[in-house]
C-alpha cells in the first residue's frame, strides 16, 4: 500500500510539469493572436490609404479578426502603399 502511495505521489510531478507547459503554450498562442490582430488594426488605422478604405479594413479586422488581419497584411497593406505613393 505504501509503495502505491509513493508511486502515485511521484507520478504527479511530470503531469504538473506538462500541465504548466501546456498552459503556458496556450497563453503564448493567445497573446500572439491578440498582438497580431492589434498590430493589423493599428497598421490599417495609420496606413496611407484613404479614409474610406481605412474604415473598410478596420471594420473587416474587427468583424473577422484573424482573416481580416491576414488579408490586411497580404493584400491591403501593399495596395495602400502602392496607391498612396503613385
Amino acid at each position: 500500500m505504501l509503495t502505491l502511495i509513493a508511486h502515485t505521489a511521484s507520478s504527479t510531478e511530470p503531469d504538473q510539469f506538462w500541465a504548466f507547459v501546456g498552459t503556458t503554450g496556450v497563453l503564448a498562442v493567445v497573446a500572439a493572436y491578440f498582438l497580431f490582430v492589434i498590430t493589423a488594426f493599428f497598421s490599417a488605422l495609420f496606413s496611407p490609404a484613404s479614409a474610406g478604405m481605412k474604415l473598410v479594413w478596420i471594420i473587416f479586422i474587427v468583424i473577422a479578426p484573424f482573416i481580416g488581419s491576414l488579408l490586411w497584411f497580404f493584400v491591403g497593406k501593399r495596395n495602400a502603399h502602392e496607391l498612396a505613393y503613385r
